[in-house]
């Protein structure tokens, strides 16, 4: 195959073009990263907030149950629990 001569301002613009896919990577690579921080980050957080409404749920109902407990004693077990107390 003969070699043939390329117009100087094609080989320039294709190098061009190589060159600015090269200076944008570091840029883009560094963008991806962010995003995907971001992204983890957000997802902890809301996990976070996941657990916290659940342990809030648990609380309030050992809560319920404590009460319940309490008021479903007879009056004269509550008083011979106050005596017992007392060191009556």
């Amino acid at each position: 195959m003969a070699a043939e001569n390329v117009n100087p301002q094609i080989t320039d613009a294709v190098t061009q073009a190589n060159v600015k896919v090269l200076g944008d990577a570091p840029a883009l690579a560094l963008g991806n990263l962010y995003q995907a921080i971001s992204q983890s980050l957000a997802l902890a957080a809301g996990n976070a907030v996941t657990s916290q409404q659940q342990a809030n749920v648990i609380h309030q109902a050992a809560t319920t149950m404590g009460v319940t407990a309490l008021y479903s004693l007879g009056t004269a077990a509550a008083g011979q629990a106050a005596d017992a107390a007392d060191g009556q």
